[in-house]
């Protein structure tokens, strides 16, 4: 015990005190910060002064509509009626739609006006503002048709097409005023279109379950939790691999065959990588929390939402952490194994892709399971080793399964990890000796009977 001790320490001090952990350690949220946050801020930077843009109204009757919709921005007062839901909803967007809300609020503001015919053709009175726009006077230009209420197409001209944003906002702007008329042109005013399309809230709650709102946040835990132990796995499997061969590669597997067995000496390097990995995501665990706390207390002191409030139960915390446990041991004790069959890094790192497809159905797994998480095969696809870690973690968010079905599921998975170690084991001790060719599956099968 003393000696599968002393590889545990070894293989974890080496790695942690190495540059490369104290890079990543810290890299790592700083990389995360800067595709993250960075966008949102700098799509908040607002550059230059309000857009100018001209209107020519061959209609008449249309160019009050579109200076007033794009002075008010499509779908501001929806969200000026409940800023405190629209912060909760751009907290639970993804980093592209955080970037485009935060654009969104970044639009420009707008200078506009008429511009009358006065007695010139179309096409002189687009020479007239093609010119104003060389000489920097305007921004853009609308051509409203006589027929832009039926089937006419507005005209867009600007400087810069290529300010996809601008060019949004007036068309969704053009979109609300063109409606707009047409509704008045039939009796129906704006206001009560308005009135009447207001989206209609909803709020979920688990039947039976203390009334409590459920927002998704067990579901998107769930699949965090997958994407971690999918990271750690992408992050050290090939290390967990790299350290089972080291010995093989250098030679000098002899000499420690000599002190120590074959199991403690595999095992040791398992649980010591498996430890190095653990910390590096306990400490960004820890600073995430951190950020979060700060950000909450930010958002709160300027009067929003401090964060969510996860409806979720202390078990489903307990579980959280025993199935990522069980997802992680069972695909590094088959990276563990592939290292035993292989004689280099590179040989390892074309056997292991597989392992990581696996991983990924276990995802696709997920989905039939959430529409019927108590079926046939959402109870079987829950007690798969491989699949276990998401799927029975759905079903337990979901629709809790009896907690025979969640132990047994954890039985199963524990009793597969020691059995890959056990083969592991078994391949390692002759694999070890063996220099010049990777094993095929016959002669695995054959290392695993020998006595």
């Amino acid at each position: 015990m003393r000696k599968f001790w002393a590889v545990v320490k070894r293989e974890y001090v080496q790695r942690v005190r190495s540059r490369m952990f104290l890079v990543v350690t810290v890299g790592a949220p700083l990389m995360f910060a800067l595709f993250t946050v960075v966008p949102v801020l700098i799509a908040n930077i607002r550059t230059g002064g309000p857009t100018r843009i001209a209107v020519v109204d061959e209609t008449g009757r249309m160019f009050e509509r579109v200076r007033d919709s794009l002075a008010r921005g499509r779908g501001r007062e929806e969200e000026a009626e409940d800023p405190a839901a629209g912060a909760r909803e751009a907290l639970g967007q993804n980093r592209q739609a955080q970037i485009e809300r935060a654009a969104k609020s970044a639009e420009p503001t707008f200078e506009v006006e008429r511009v009358e015919p006065e007695g010139r053709t179309l096409e002189e009175l687009r020479a007239r503002l093609d010119e104003r726009v060389r000489r920097e006077e305007l921004d853009a230009y609308i051509i409203l048709p006589r027929d832009v209420l039926g089937e006419g197409e507005a005209q867009y001209y600007a400087r810069n097409l290529g300010d996809v944003f601008t060019r949004g906002q007036v068309s969704d702007a053009l979109e609300v005023a063109v409606r707009e008329a047409r509704l008045d042109e039939r009796g129906v005013k704006p206001d009560v279109m308005r009135a009447v399309n207001r989206p209609v809230k909803m709020q979920a709650r688990k039947a039976g379950g203390g009334g409590n709102e459920d927002k998704g946040e067990g579901f998107y835990l769930v699949f965090g939790a997958g994407f971690i132990i999918y990271l750690t796995i992408l992050m050290y499997g090939q290390v967990i691999l790299g350290a089972v061969i080291e010995e093989k590669e250098t030679r000098i597997a002899e000499i420690l065959f000599s002190s120590i067995r074959s199991f403690p000496l595999m095992l040791g390097k398992l649980i010591g990588v498996s430890l190095v990995a653990l910390t590096q995501f306990a400490i960004w665990g820890l600073a995430l929390a951190a950020l979060s706390l700060y950000g909450a207390a930010l958002s709160g002191r300027g009067g929003l939402p401090a964060g969510f409030q996860l409806n979720i139960p202390a078990s489903v915390y307990a579980y959280l952490v025993l199935f990522f446990l069980l997802g992680y041991f069972i695909y590094a004790t088959v990276y563990a194994l592939v290292g035993s069959m292989v004689t280099t890094s590179q040989e390892g790192g074309q056997l292991a892709m597989p392992i990581i497809l696996v991983l990924v159905i276990g995802f696709y797994m997920a989905f039939p399971v959430i529409r019927s998480p108590g079926s046939d095969f959402s109870f079987w696809v829950s007690l798969v080793p491989f699949f276990a870690p998401i799927t029975m973690l759905i079903r337990i968010v979901t629709q809790t399964p009896p907690f025979w079905q969640i132990a047994l599921s954890l039985v199963i998975g524990f009793a597969t990890v020691a059995l890959l170690l056990w083969l592991a084991a078994r391949v390692y001790r002759v694999g070890m000796l063996m220099y010049g060719k990777r094993a095929t599956i016959p002669e695995v099968l054959r290392w695993i009977r020998r006595p």
